[in-house]
């Protein structure tokens, strides 16, 4: 058995990895050294890595522009901009190897309604093998995609609602105050339920996101909406809710306007009704 010593020498270590980014099997040597063997990580899953803005262009004291050829290097006049650095800039450059496709440095795969993985090319629809939902490859997490019409519509509106205690921030919200498929059932807790009664992608462990995914996937670099479209369409340019409470008071809670990618705190327990997109972890 380790001693204390060697316990708290493993955790010290073990801190220094990102969360679920690599398995870990400590060993000990007699008395005299520890052996840490990192194992490479699963391919799937939830990374524990975030994605990039999706800005590729810099900008000078008077505009942005389309390179960022014509601004000075870091230690220059407009140093340490976003577009030099990360995924967004090895895209830029040609150097970034994705398994599946995205604009800048985004990494996106489409999902089938039967849960396979499907080409780049795959049309939406209703069919077992059409395309439903968009696995992020960065972070492992796979995303509701929207439709048309029918109970995933683009143009339903829910109210924010969370009957749970235990994770709804002291406040349950307003129940079924939205406008969508089912009358009676728009709220965010129900429009869960709903999803996950039909199976999404093969799966029912559909959940709401928290404020940090839903920004995860938000593109900074100049759609509009501000959400690559090829691999989240029908998004309407307006605030979709998270499943994170304000922690600053119990009547808001975080929503992601993606009009520009924005987030901010919006009321929960009066009528601000708005959209939904789901999120699981992948397997």
């Amino acid at each position: 058995m380790l001693g204390k010593q060697y316990t708290k020498s493993i955790r010290r270590a073990l801190s220094c990895f990102p969360p679920r980014s690599a398995s870990y099997i400590a060993v000990a040597a007699p008395v005299t050294a520890l052996v840490l063997i990192v194992l490479p990580a699963h391919a799937a899953g939830p990374t524990g890595l975030l994605n990039d803005t999706g800005i590729t262009f810099c900008g000078d004291v008077t505009t942005n522009i389309a390179t960022c050829a014509t601004v000075a290097a870091d230690g220059g006049t407009f140093p340490g901009q976003d577009a030099r650095y990360g995924r967004d800039a090895q895209a830029a450059a040609g150097q970034l190897t994705k398994v599946g496709g995205g604009d800048a440095g985004f990494d996106f795969t489409k999902m089938a309604n039967n849960g396979t993985v499907l080409p780049a090319d795959a049309a939406l629809g209703s069919g077992a093998t059409d395309w439903a939902c968009t696995r992020d490859n960065v972070t492992g997490l796979i995303w509701e995609v929207k439709t048309t019409s029918g109970l995933r519509s683009q143009s339903h509106t829910y109210s924010w609602y969370n009957s749970n205690p235990a994770t709804n921030g002291g406040a349950v919200g307003q129940a079924s105050r939205g406008s969508c498929f089912t009358e009676d059932r728009c709220d965010t807790e129900k429009y869960v339920q709903d999803v996950n009664a039909v199976g999404l992608c093969g799966v029912s462990d559909w959940r709401m996101p928290t404020v940090k995914e839903l920004e995860g996937i938000a593109h900074h670099g100049g759609p509009i909406p501000a959400i690559d479209p090829s691999y989240f369409p029908n998004t309407p340019i307006s605030r979709f809710w998270s499943g994170s409470p304000w922690a600053d008071g119990s009547t808001l809670a975080w929503i992601v306007h993606f009009s520009t990618g924005a987030s901010a705190g919006d009321r929960r327990n009066s009528y601000s009704d708005h959209g939904v997109r789901l999120v699981r972890a992948g397997q």
